[in-house]
């Protein structure tokens, strides 16, 4: 399966984001991934700023026993890995100057990436404020970038694509208080590479308007952690 081109030939997609950290016991998973199986999104993704690697390890191979759709590992560590997953997203966070996150831990997780069978996909990482420090930007050491810094966030895009990168993330970060703006989503979405937005989505109205404006793939996962319902909209809302 080839995890980038369904990415890019997604105009409506979703993607349901599992934290292994926020679930501690295993039947508070299995429940949870049992709505996320009747919802059926597009994928999800696996990942968090602080799992172990156990724990990321079981959720992964939970996750793709139970479900139908792919599961992206979206790295937090060089630790977080799986074999059985479909695909990484081998993020780079271009937004900000740590070392370590634009290519320290990438080094660190070669040994192990070299003998997993997964796709592994080049992403530009972009923290975008989203009105709270998130836990991305704790751990990374990083500013994100201004939400009225159209211009900054869209040359970094350029030039993480210049570097080789094929998917853009732009992420305002889990329970952010306001999402990416439209105007910058167009501005990334302009950039000409498949561009995936998280953070701070809560409504389907917003989702809509994120589609709209040039995101192929919108992920959600702090408001499912709020209100597992809200699956069913997202199901109702891709039909």
């Amino acid at each position: 399966m080839d995890i980038f081109q369904k990415i890019k030939n997604l105009s409506k997609g979703i993607a349901v984001l599992i934290d292994p950290d926020k679930f501690g016991q295993d039947a508070t998973l299995d429940h949870f991934l049992d709505k996320i199986k009747f919802a059926k999104p597009d994928m999800v993704f696996v990942g968090g700023s602080s799992v172990s690697k156990k724990d990321f390890e079981t959720c992964v191979r939970k996750a793709k026993n139970k479900l139908e759709v792919p599961i992206v590992l979206f790295p937090g560590a060089s630790h977080h890995l799986s074999k059985d997953a479909d695909a990484l997203l081998f993020l780079s966070l271009i937004s900000g100057r740590n070392p370590d996150f634009l290519i320290e831990q990438h080094v660190k997780a070669v040994d192990e990436l070299e003998n997993l069978s997964i796709d592994i996909i080049p992403t530009s990482y972009l923290l975008i404020d989203g009105g709270k420090m998130t836990a991305v930007e704790y751990v990374s050491r990083t500013t994100p970038i201004p939400q009225n810094a159209i211009s900054i966030a869209r040359k970094t895009a350029i030039a993480g694509k210049y570097l080789g990168h094929k998917l853009i993330y732009a992420d305002a970060g889990s329970g952010a208080v306001q999402p990416v703006n439209m105007e910058m989503i167009r501005s990334l979405a302009s950039v000409g590479s498949p561009l995936i937005i998280g953070g701070g989505l809560k409504t389907i109205p917003a989702i809509e308007e994120a589609h709209e404006n040039g995101a192929n793939l919108v992920v959600i996962g702090n408001k499912i952690e709020q209100d597992v319902d809200f699956l069913l909209d997202l199901k109702s809302y891709q039909k």
